[in-house]
């Protein structure tokens, strides 16, 4: 008669090897915050930011205070795969198990839990570069994109990544594969997708990036309204459908999409960066715009300028009547790869209890990732019955280290 404990826990093992592996996304944001969740004690956690703080010029202090920042995580979300097989399935050795049941179970937990976090990071980040409808073809854009984190003063480390859909890949490689050195630590190459390092990022192949939906309405205008600092919506009219969440726009004047209004600013000089200050859409109806990052129009805080560097003019008709422009075009739909620091985002799992009457029940936890194998069986049918749950919450931390590409729509 088989060990029935060591059957549970040899599938324990193999479920959280393969959801490791097959983890392309999940397994290169930040895992630190699985010990911080204690049984009994709630479900969220808060992550405290380090603070910002402008320059004295001079002798004398000019003491600030430090206003601390935080955002927070919950693990809320239980998704599991349940397995059933008969005793003649059972019969099998333990490779043909795997390689029917197991392997193809996996695949699915971890694909749906990776869609769902790159919807969420691709969404939180406002970044963008690329020209909507022209093919990424070349390093420009993971190029301009790495710029985006330099300027947010991401680490300049080993940890940044880009999540690229295989077409976009494709057509990217075609022309730069002699930049593609697959000279990473050889560790790294056993999960899925990797591709090869270059440009300061890991660059992996995924078919779980999100893609962009564009609506049928891309231009607005600010209705007479006033920008005030911390703002997080606007009053807009001009919409006959409202934006959906993670559609990305800048602000605009003159009547005109091509002439910025509202420049990103450097975070500690505060000198215009030259480029205009992206926003995304958290949530929208047709006449008010909620979006991400908050404007912040002075202090250490500060985000947004003139095109010279200067606090933003918020007041005058050309400000209060803005054009608010989204990027792409109306109807279209847009995969958005993402390059990333691997402290943009953070994932976590915590334990699932061990149920008292369960006597093949087992959770097992590697690297970041926990996860509940319990087994039962099913005497009239014959069949052993197996679930196999993850619990787990995801945030955005730093959602500035981050920056999505675009490109061809359809």
């Amino acid at each position: 008669m088989p060990n029935t404990n060591l059957t549970v826990d040899w599938i324990g093992n193999e479920a959280l090897r393969l959801a490791h592996e097959k983890a392309a996304f999940i397994g290169t944001i930040n895992r630190e915050f699985d010990s911080s969740f204690i049984p009994g004690r709630g479900n969220t956690i808060r992550i405290r930011i380090p603070s910002q703080y402008t320059t004295r010029s001079g002798r004398v202090m000019d003491v600030q205070d430090g206003v601390q920042q935080s955002t927070s995580i919950v693990v809320a979300s239980q998704d599991g795969v349940d397995l059933r097989y008969n005793s003649q399935e059972m019969a099998q050795d333990l490779v043909n198990f795997q390689r029917l049941h197991l392997e193809p179970a996996m695949a699915q937990l971890v694909s749906y839990i990776e869609a769902s976090t790159l919807q969420q990071a691709t969404r939180a980040t406002w970044q963008t570069v690329g020209i909507a409808g022209s093919a990424i073809t070349t390093l420009r854009y993971p190029g301009e994109a790495r710029a985006r984190l330099n300027h947010m003063l991401a680490p300049k480390d080993q940890n940044r990544r880009l999540q690229m859909d295989s077409l976009t890949m494709a057509e990217m490689i075609n022309g730069v594969a002699a930049y593609l050195n697959p000279s990473r630590d050889i560790s790294e190459q056993y999960r899925e997708g990797f591709i090869a390092r270059t440009g300061m990022a890991d660059y992996y192949e995924n078919e779980r990036i999100w893609s962009l939906p564009n609506t049928s309405d891309v231009t607005a205008w600010l209705d007479t309204y006033t920008i005030v600092d911390a703002d997080i919506d606007f009053t807009v009219s001009g919409f006959s459908v409202a934006p959906v969440a993670g559609m990305v726009f800048t602000i605009t004047g003159g009547g005109t999409a091509s002439t910025t209004r509202v420049f990103a600013c450097h975070p500690e000089t505060k000198a215009s960066l030259g480029v205009a200050q992206q926003f995304t859409v958290v949530s929208s109806s047709a006449t008010i715009l909620t979006f991400s990052p908050a404007i912040r129009l002075t202090g250490a805080r500060k985000n947004v300028c003139n095109s010279d560097g200067t606090d933003l003019t918020t007041t005058g008709t050309s400000i209060l009547t803005s054009m608010i422009n989204f990027i792409g075009a109306a109807s279209s739909t847009y995969p958005q790869p993402l390059m990333y620091h691997r402290d943009a985002f953070t994932f976590a799992t915590a334990p699932l209890p061990l149920m008292d009457d369960a006597i093949r029940c087992v959770v097992k936890t590697y690297d970041g990732i926990s996860l509940r194998v319990w087994e039962g069986s099913d005497i009239r049918n014959d069949e052993k019955l197996t679930r196999i749950d993850i619990l787990w919450g995801f945030a955005s931390i730093r959602p500035q280290w981050a920056s999505r590409m675009i490109g061809t729509g359809t």
